[in-house]
């Protein structure tokens, strides 16, 4: 165009030589982050916390360092998993992660606020503002990787996530009811949208384990989760059993010291991410 100005960001034309806008923000210059994983669901109660908790553990036992970027403003509940509650402080560089008992950092709202047990009473821009924040102003330090515990749903936050933040790979999980295994489908479609790449899908209180004869009990039904993979052409990494141990070393803030290897295929995709295999 003749009265082209090259000034993409004032124009609405639609011409061959637009270029596509990079709308991630940088981090905290003092920051060095390695890779980027959200964990992510369709609907909220099927385990994303816990998923999120588990493969960072998982991680760090392996000999890397690892950071939680706590996303899910009105439903935080990383701290009391890994049994965190002092406040998190700042200084003029910004705000600093709390770090757990054995090293890793977290950042959550409810580090924040003066009582965790206060709602966060905010709209959905306000929410996806105080989750960039939690990217740009909070000093993260060396993590080799951070992992993001997203709110569920396809709305404002998980889009200000993938629109603002570099997210390496995603982690969807799962229940094994069917009407979860639709959510799922909408989970996969938006990371296919957003064009994030898609580590696999993990399945939440996929059976019980008989404690005479150590039957696996589908509980809730037949899990659909390897059709929903198959379909998609994605791995399944892990299937956690509703246990009883696992519940009480949350409820506890003792995650950390949980023994449990349902995870490990999980946590072997996101080390191959940096270039690291067991």
């Amino acid at each position: 165009m003749s009265d082209c100005t090259h000034d993409c960001s004032t124009c609405g034309q639609d011409c061959a030589s637009r270029q596509p806008q990079d709308l991630h923000e940088k981090p905290h210059a003092l920051s060095k982050i390695g890779k980027v994983i959200a964990v992510v669901s369709g609907k909220g109660g099927v385990g994303k916390s816990l998923v999120t908790a588990l493969t960072a553990v998982s991680v760090q036992r392996s000999g890397h360092t690892v950071g939680i970027l706590d996303a899910d403003i009105t439903g935080p509940s990383i701290p009391k998993m890994f049994g965190i509650k002092s406040r998190a402080e700042g200084d003029e560089n910004g705000i600093y992660p709390v770090r757990s008992k054995l090293g890793t950092d977290i950042m959550s709202v409810n580090l924040l606020l003066e009582n965790p047990e206060d709602p966060v009473i905010w709209r959905g821009p306000v929410i996806a503002g105080a989750v960039k924040q939690f990217w740009t102003d909070v000093v993260w330090g060396d993590d080799e990787y951070l992992f993001v515990d997203m709110p569920p749903g396809t709305g404002d936050v998980p889009l200000t996530v993938f629109q603002s933040i570099p997210v390496d790979g995603i982690l969807i999980v799962s229940t094994p009811q069917d009407l979860v295994s639709m959510i799922v489908e909408k989970a996969v479609r938006m990371a296919e949208t957003m064009n994030v790449p898609i580590l696999g899908l993990v399945e939440n209180m996929s059976y019980a384990v008989c404690p005479d004869c150590g039957k696996h009990i589908p509980v809730f039904g037949e899990s659909k989760i390897d059709e929903i993979a198959a379909a998609h052409q994605l791995p399944v990494l892990g299937k956690i059993p509703m246990n009883p141990k696992l519940a009480a070393a949350c409820d506890a803030g003792m995650v950390e010291l949980f023994e449990g290897d349902w995870l490990e295929p999980a946590a072997r995709a996101i080390l191959a991410l940096g270039g690291f295999a067991e």
